[in-house]
Formats: C-alpha cells, sequence, structure tokens
C-alpha cells in the first residue's frame, strides 16, 4: 500500500507542468528516465512487484513531460511564424483533405471577367407583369 502512495505523490500533473520552464522539464524528464532505468533494472534483477507497478506510471509521466515540452515549442514556433505569409506544413491547420482543397471565400465570389461584362451591360431583367 505504502508504494502506491509514494506513487501518487510522484505522478506528474500536465497542468504543473506547464507553468515550469524548458530548463525544469528537461531536468524533470533526466530524473523519470533515470528512475525507469533503475525500476527496470530491479525488475530483471526480481524486485518487489510494488516497485514493478511503478514501472508504468514513470513511462505515463515521461510522455506527460514530453507532450508539454513539445506543445510548448510548437506554441513558440507559431509565434514565430505569426503573420508570415507560408506556415510550415505541421503548424498549418489540419481539418480534412477536402477542406483544405476548397475554394475560399475570396475564390468563390469571383466571378470571370465575361460574366462581369454581361452583368455590367445587360443587367437583370425587369419585367412588368398584368395583375
Amino acid at each position: 500500500m505504502h508504494a502506491g502512495s509514494g506513487e501518487a505523490v510522484k505522478a506528474v500533473k500536465a497542468h504543473e507542468l506547464t507553468s515550469k520552464s524548458k530548463a525544469d522539464l528537461t531536468k524533470q524528464l533526466d530524473e523519470l528516465r533515470t528512475e525507469l532505468l533503475s525500476l527496470r533494472v530491479q525488475k530483471v534483477a526480481g524486485g518487489a512487484s510494488s516497485k514493478l507497478a511503478r514501472i508504468n506510471g514513470v513511462r505515463k509521466s515521461i510522455a506527460r513531460v514530453l507532450t508539454v515540452m513539445n506543445a510548448k515549442t510548437r506554441a513558440g514556433l507559431r509565434e514565430s511564424y505569426k503573420g508570415k505569409k507560408h506556415l510550415p506544413l505541421d503548424l498549418r491547420a489540419k481539418k480534412t483533405r477536402a477542406i483544405r482543397r476548397r475554394l475560399t471565400k475570396h475564390e468563390r465570389s469571383l466571378t470571370t471577367e465575361r460574366a462581369h461584362k454581361q452583368s455590367v451591360h445587360f443587367g437583370a431583367r425587369r419585367f412588368v407583369l398584368k395583375a
């Protein structure tokens, strides 16, 4: 029971990680990786089952730290590319292939030169209706 409570203290929460700096996150990642390494060594040596149960939690914690780090990096890149003409492919909105290839609102509203001339010179016809 004691090992489970120790894990509850050790489990990292994503919202706590977001406030940390890049250096703190890398430091925590190193600590978690060394802990995972020691747990795996104990597993081979035939350690207590309570220790082995923590391997999964440590792996998930490593994943959380990496996810937060990647999210921060992406946010920084988005800021640096703000206002530029082209975004890198992985920063562009994914949506669906069909939506990405669809005409933009501006393109949809455009008319051909011929259609434009036709509407200018021969406007909409008005008919007088007999009641």
